[in-house]
Parts: C-alpha cells; structure tokens; sequence
C-alpha cells in the first residue's frame, strides 16, 4: 500500500497516517511498531515523556532507516537550551539512530523562554541531527510566537483533534501559515467510539469505528497518529486509502463537534514533573 505524503518545508515528505506509541512500551509497542511497518506504515512517532525510545528503537532496527519517518518530542520540563540538546541526544541514543526527521516541544512551558528553546533546536537542525522542527498541544498565539522567533520553519503542530474536539480557529490558523496539522488522540481515546453517527458510519461502509473516524481525519488535511496495542487494529487503522466518505456523511461528522477534549484541557497541571515548574 502506498501511504500518501505531505509536504514539509525543508521538501521532505510526511505520510499521512503515522504509528502512535504513546502509553505502550515493551513487546507491546515493538510489535505494534513492527506490525505497522510491515503493513506500509512509513511513521512512527514516540516522545521522550512516552519512556519507551528504547522499545521502538529495537523495532525500527530491522528496517532500512531511510524508510522510516521518525519522530519524537522534548519534554516541557527540558526546554532550556543545553536542555533540549542533551534530550535529542539520549532520545538519539535510545532509538539508534544519528537523526530525527522531526523533533517536536511536546508541550509549551510558559516558564522557559521559547526563544531559547528554538535557538536549541535551530542548532540540532543545523548538526543535522533533526531534519524538520515543530510543536505539540500550542494554541494559535504559542504557534504565531514560534513562527516568529525561530530560524526553523514550523513544520508541524501535534494537537489533540477529533469530531468531538476541532478546533476551528486554531486549524485555521495552522491552514493559513502552512503548518502540517497531526492529530494526537485522533479516536478521543477511543471515547469517540460510543457517538451513534460514527457507530451510524462504520455499518453503513463497512468498517471499523476507527477507520470511519481516521478516514475522516484524513480527508480534512490532518495527519493521524493512532495507537493500539493490537497489531491487528494497527493494520486495520492504515486501510484509509482505497475508500472516502461521502461529502454529507463527512458533514455529519463535521456537525459532532462538542468543544470536548480528552487531555488537552485549559488548564495544566503544574505539580506533575512533565513541566518541572516548582513554586
């Protein structure tokens, strides 16, 4: 199967639909990796916070590297400048590889200066150590910010994004700069299972609640990152390609929007050691 691509602006190119690990590890996540590489998965994307760099590292050492889109994230807590080096540099070490096709800040710290945290990562693009820089979970006005202080193109910006959770302004504004979008929790955690229209969908062609809602995803120009710990829904969550919706039953989807997050709530919790903001 051949996985469609978008472009990035360095030229290189993103496959539409991507591996995601997050809160699996071990044999679970190495087979799930492998599984999705075997079926025509170019994508894998993983995160220091994730702790499991290792695992997928073991699982892409089978496979030619240049095959494989690589991505994986700085913690929020380590966005200082000597910070983030030394984070690529163990997440370099852990997944086995001399470089990263794209390395995103998982999450804006309001208590690092972004300016310094780009710079960094305009020094590991420049090594060659990341091929392609972006962000995670940043609103419009974080990304205009990035946008206007780095010496990298913004490649990227991982939100949460669902039916239940668009986020119109914020996808527009993503659109308007040429800002690939990724949807992390594309299934809302699987939560978006229990809607009737997807439920409604999935029987009318077919498929699995999943596939419905990814396909969904796809055709609104956003890039994917399921997670399962089964390698059969692995599989089965990459046959996207060969199938569309309908323009009014994507506009039924369209319509189920609830302003609903299932992680990326207003507020944060500072006490956690994700963003190493003491009092």
């Amino acid at each position: 199967m051949t996985v469609p691509t978008r472009t990035l602006p360095s030229g290189d190119e993103l496959p539409a639909v991507g591996v995601g690990t997050w809160n699996i590890s071990g044999d679970t996540v190495r087979e799930a990796v492998r599984a999705g590489l075997d079926a025509g998965y170019a994508h894998v994307d993983t995160a220091e916070g994730y702790r499991n760099e290792d695992a997928v590292g073991d699982a892409i050492a089978d496979y030619d590297r240049e095959d494989v889109f690589l991505t994986s994230k700085v913690l929020p807590k380590n966005l200082g400048y000597e910070s983030v080096l030394q984070s690529c540099e163990a997440s370099l070490e852990r997944l086995g590889t001399d470089y990263l096709d794209l390395y995103l800040i998982h999450w804006p710290n309001p208590a690092i200066s972004l300016r310094e945290t780009l710079d960094a990562m305009a020094t590991l693009h420049d090594e060659g150590k990341v091929r392609n820089v972006g962000v995670s979970n940043f609103s419009a006005y974080q990304l205009s910010c990035a946008q206007h202080v780095s010496d990298v193109p913004i490649a990227v910006n991982q939100i949460e994004f669902h039916p239940w959770f668009q986020r119109p302004d914020l996808v527009e504004y993503c659109r308007e700069t040429d800002t690939v979008i990724e949807a992390a929790a594309p299934l809302a955690r699987t939560d978006i299972f229990g809607s009737e229209v997807v439920q409604d969908l999935a029987e009318t062609y077919d498929k699995s609640p999943a596939q419905v809602v990814l396909r969904w995803a796809v055709e609104n120009d956003v890039v994917p990152l399921p997670k399962s710990s089964s390698p059969e829904h692995v599989r089965e969550n990459l046959e996207l390609f060969d199938w569309e919706l309908d323009d009014a039953d994507r506009q039924r989807l369209d319509a189920a929007d609830r302003d609903e997050p299932v992680y990326d709530y207003p507020s944060r919790d500072w006490t956690g050691d994700v963003y190493g903001i003491s009092e």
